[in-house]
Order: structure tokens, then C-alpha cells, then sequence
């Protein structure tokens, strides 16, 4: 929208604890950064003015409100949903960001509802076939972005190289790295290692040198190692590892905990580690990079979790105001056409060298 604030649509109707928790972290981001910026609070206004007015957000300057008094729950069927809740907080959000009154749509909401609606209601950029999901992980050395974790889970290989190009864009404004480093998830790092879809992908990587810093295949045991900045595979390899990574954390939590309650002196041993707890909890911003955008689509589009908490709602309203102020989607758009470039002079060179030998 120009050179304008950016504008955020916050679907707060659409997750597990309630818009009440969704308006706590519009209230920390606010309070957190005081830059111009606006907040369009999307839901039922018979529920959501109440709280604003106790919260105390309702007169700041940055607070709009927009009425819409149907939800799209978790359970439902997507394309369904979407059909019958034409005024559901959550299709509210992105028809105003489809007609440009909003710069980008902020849910908690049903996923694939979501990513559904978004993509129907916006469309994909010139030159992306399909959106792709983001999200940052925390790594051994530093953080990295993986992409896709689940928007297209049977891409072709010339949808990874347009994941690249996203998470590249993605990497410079979440994790601040001016020319990030590509790698291809595959089941080895050797040349002819992995299924058809990353032996092709892998072959057009090389070829983009000039537009992708392409380090190579990389296998799952080295996902952490830090030597990559955004790790590209397809949706499902990427859902299923986000899940399993999910699944691990909360099982050695878990485990943690049952030990440390079997007896006194571990308890007080937990209380003089305190410090490398408070330290680990640094090195693994979770709340910060709570968002995940589904990019390549007219417009940005960030899922949070189903359960988020106020502290990561406003992370992910930090990272979505930074990708707008960023001018991320134009850059992915300059990126897409420097890629389109590059394949038409391969395409040129090879047809001359053709007419040459002819």
C-alpha cells in the first residue's frame, strides 16, 4: 500500500484460548513498539469491544475495529467453511487485505481454511505456481528459516526454487542476513541422493547461481548444525519434520519433568542450573518467531499457532509488521523476475548453440 503504515487484520476469533488472550498480545505489541502502524481487530464486536474497552486499547490511535460474528472452528472442513462463512472473522481479515485496506491478515485460526481462503482470495504473485509456509527453527549456531512445512506437499521442482527465493526473503527480514544460504533436505549430501523431486530441484539450484547462494543437499542429522540459513523442502517433509520437532520438545519436557520430581536433591539441583535454563530459553525464541507466513501470495498472510499465548501473538505481530515495513513482497517479486530473466537466457543460449550445430 504504498509508502503508507502498514496495516495489520488480526482475526482474533479463531483460537483455542479465546480472543481474549489474541487482544492481551495486541496489547503487549503495542505497548512493545511505538511506530506507526495499524491493528484492525476482526471479530464479533458484541465480544470484542467489551474486552478492548477493559484492556484499554480500544482509544489508542493504532486500534480499528471491523464486525464479523461468525467463526471457522477447528474442526471444520476448509473448503466447506468457506462456503457457508462468507462473514467468518477469518475470510473478514482477508477480504480486507484483497481490497487493500489491510496490508497483511494475522490468524490463530483453522489452517487449512486459512491458507485456502488466502490463496483463493489473493491469488499468487506473478511467477509463483503456489504459496509456500515458512517458519523459523531454532538451530545449534543460528536460527534458520524451513520452507515448505506444509502448503504444498507434492510440488514440482521448480516450486523449491521458488520456495528458495521466499525463504531468502523471509531470512532477511526475520533473521537479518544479507545474502542467505540455501540448502536441499534430501536423504544424503552426495550428488544422486534423494528421490526425483530433489535430484531435479537440485540440478536447477546449480543453475541460479547468479540469484540463489546455493551450499548443496543436506541431510537430517545436519538440519541444526547451522550451516544453512533456509532449509527448502516440500510440504510434507517439511510438516512432518516441524512435528516431529514439535512432538520431541514436548516429550523431553515431559520427561524432564517426571525426573526432576522423583526427589528433592534433583529439584535443587534444577534450582542452581537455573541460570542455563534462562540461557537456553535465549537461544530458543520461540515466542519471537511464533508466526508463519504463507508466502508468494497478493498480499501477506501470517498463521500463528492454535494455542498461542499473548507473548506469541506479539511476536508474531512483531515479525508481520517487520516483513511489511521491509517491503518483503516487493523484493520477492524483483527476485522472481531476476529468476524468470536467467531461465530465458539459458533458454536463448541453449537454442543458439542448437542452431549452431545444426
Amino acid at each position: 500500500m504504498g509508502n503508507s503504515a502498514p496495516i495489520v487484520a488480526v482475526d482474533v476469533m479463531g483460537s483455542d484460548l479465546g480472543p481474549e488472550e489474541l487482544l492481551y498480545g495486541i496489547k503487549a505489541f503495542l505497548s512493545e513498539d511505538k511506530g506507526d502502524y495499524e491493528i484492525v481487530v476482526v471479530g464479533n464486536e458484541e465480544i470484542t469491544v467489551p474486552m478492548m474497552m477493559r484492556l484499554g486499547i480500544l482509544k489508542d490511535p493504532r486500534i480499528k475495529s471491523y464486525n464479523a460474528k461468525e467463526v471457522i472452528t477447528m474442526e471444520e472442513k476448509p473448503i466447506q467453511a468457506l462456503k457457508q462463512k462468507k462473514n467468518a472473522s477469518m475470510m473478514r481479515a482477508i477480504e480486507i487485505v484483497k481490497i487493500g485496506t489491510a496490508d497483511a491478515v494475522l490468524s490463530c485460526g483453522n489452517t487449512g481454511a486459512l491458507m485456502a481462503g488466502g490463496t483463493i482470495k489473493l491469488r499468487t504473485m506473478s511467477g509463483i505456481e503456489r504459496p509456500a509456509l515458512g517458519t523459523v527453527i531454532p538451530g545449534r549456531k543460528r536460527n534458520f528459516v524451513m520452507i515448505d512445512v506444509g502448503a504444498s506437499p507434492d510440488p514440482k521442482p521448480e516450486t523449491l526454487v521458488d520456495n528458495a527465493i521466499l525463504g531468502i526473503n523471509y531470512a532477511k527480514v526475520a533473521l537479518g542476513i544479507e545474502n542467505p544460504k540455501v540448502g536441499l533436505l534430501s536423504n544424503g549430501t552426495e550428488d544422486g541422493k534423494g528421490n526425483m523431486l530433489v535430484q531435479t530441484a537440485h540440478r536447477l539450484f546449480k543453475i541460479q547461481s547468479e540469484a540463489i547462494n546455493y551450499g548443496g543437499l543436506l541431510e537430517g542429522f545436519n538440519l541444526f548444525d547451522g550451516s544453512f540459513d533456509v532449509v527448502v523442502c516440500d510440504g510434507f517433509t517439511g510438516n512432518v519434520v516441524l512435528k516431529s520437532l514439535e512432538g520431541s520438545m514436548r516429550m523431553f519436557k515431559q520427561i524432564l519433568k517426571e525426573e526432576i520430581s522423583k526427589s528433592i536433591i534433583r529439584k535443587i539441583g534444577i534450582l542452581l542450573a537455573s541460570g542455563a535454563f534462562f540461557g537456553l530459553r535465549k537461544r530458543l525464541p520461540i515466542d519471537k518467531f511464533s508466526g508463519a507466513p504463507l508466502l508468494g501470495l497478493n498480499g501477506l498472510v501470517v498463521k500463528a499457532h492454535g494455542s498461542s499465548t499473548r507473548k506469541q501473538i506479539a511476536g508474531a505481530l512483531e515479525i508481520t509488521v517487520k516483513c511489511l515495513r521491509n517491503k518483503m513482497n516487493q523484493k520477492i517479486s524483483e527476485d522472481i523476475a531476476k529468476i524468470e530473466a536467467i531461465v530465458q537466457a539459458n533458454k536463448r543460449a541453449a537454442l543458439e548453440k542448437q542452431n549452431m550445430g545444426a
